[in-house]
């Protein structure tokens, strides 16, 4: 993600051992304030990237032999920190997920506040954070007959249409277990809920440490307007279509974080990286972006179990849900 790299600053760490009840085993966080995750960028100086960010879900909530896999890419996701170890910003990844002959979207989990220390000296991290999943549609689907159709017949109403992350759709997480609590745990270690398949286990590559992070999806945040929440609705429920149900209420995400060695921060590259990096997901040129395949535990791959006549008539659903809420007449 980033290039710059940065001599071992002479008073590196300590802020992990500031306060007795920032240590593991439970790890207590509240006492920092949860931060706005672009408001300190110049306090950083240091970063642990996240060269593999695994992740996983149950494609059927509830059966844990409908687990899947994915690397997501890269180089996106990193953790920002001052040379005490405070931690200032978390950069949370973003991706493209299509139907084939369908439509593309976007997706990314937005960080909306963040606070814990990372501990290099003794590789370790314990951080809280908050995030707001939100989905639009990608660049390559703008004229696609049935988004275009929909596209037009709500800027005709002005109502708020998903082709930008401006106007995402929102869908809100929780700690797991407690759907009143938007805040949640980044702890040392990989995540006890399942066995790691091979293809996904970093320590043989040299990865410098590992974190983990589990969390439950929540609900899509309402508009002010019915017609957009029910429209909403149908598209999310095409995003888990494509995804094998990556964003469905209740359900658990779980992303196991496989670090790179320590680096410096060029501020203004981090200033500047989501943008550019929306950008070339929308422009397809950049291949950076890419994702591994969506695996099973055992390797074989994630196929949606509908045809292409089923997701044709879910398309025309969404358009048919649009054109009845707002005719005229009603």
């Amino acid at each position: 993600m980033f290039d710059a790299k940065s001599e071992l600053p002479p008073d590196l760490g300590g802020f992990a051992q500031s306060k007795p009840e920032f240590a593991y085993p439970e790890p207590d966080l509240s006492s920092l304030h949860l931060l706005g995750n672009m408001d300190n960028i110049g306090r950083i100086k240091r970063q642990l990237h996240v060269f593999w960010p695994e992740f996983s879900w149950e494609t059927i909530k509830g059966d844990p032999d409908s687990r899947c896999f994915q690397r997501f890419a890269h180089d996106i996701s990193s953790i920002g920190y001052d040379n005490r170890g405070r931690i200032w910003s978390i950069v949370c990844p973003q991706q493209g997920a299509c139907i084939d002959n369908i439509c593309c979207f976007n997706v990314e989990i937005t960080v909306t506040g963040q606070r814990g220390w990372v501990d290099e000296p003794n590789r370790e991290i314990a951080a809280d954070m908050s995030v707001m999943g939100k989905v639009w549609f990608s660049q390559s689907s703008h004229e696609k007959w049935w988004v275009k159709e929909a596209r037009d017949l709500f800027q005709r109403n002005d109502l708020p249409f998903p082709f930008s992350k401006e106007y995402a759709i929102n869908i809100s997480t929780h700690k797991v277990g407690e759907p009143c609590e938007p805040i949640f745990p980044i702890r040392r270690g990989l995540s006890e809920r399942f066995k790691v398949p091979t293809f996904s286990d970093h320590e043989k590559d040299g990865a410098f440490s590992f974190g983990h992070i589990d969390v439950e999806i929540g609900d899509i945040v309402p508009t002010d307007h019915p017609t957009v929440n029910d429209f909403n609705a149908k598209i999310i429920e095409l995003f888990n279509l494509a995804t094998g149900n990556m964003l469905l209420s209740g359900n658990i995400l779980t992303w196991n974080l496989w670090f790179h060695p320590p680096e410096g921060v060029d501020t203004e590259q981090w200033k500047t990286h989501a943008l550019r990096w929306r950008e070339s997901i929308d422009s397809g040129t950049d291949h950076a972006h890419d994702s591994a395949p969506v695996l099973y535990a055992d390797g074989s791959p994630f196929e949606i179990k509908r045809s292409f006549q089923d997701l044709l008539k879910e398309t025309r659903d969404a358009n048919a849900i649009a054109y009845d809420l707002l005719r005229p007449n009603r």
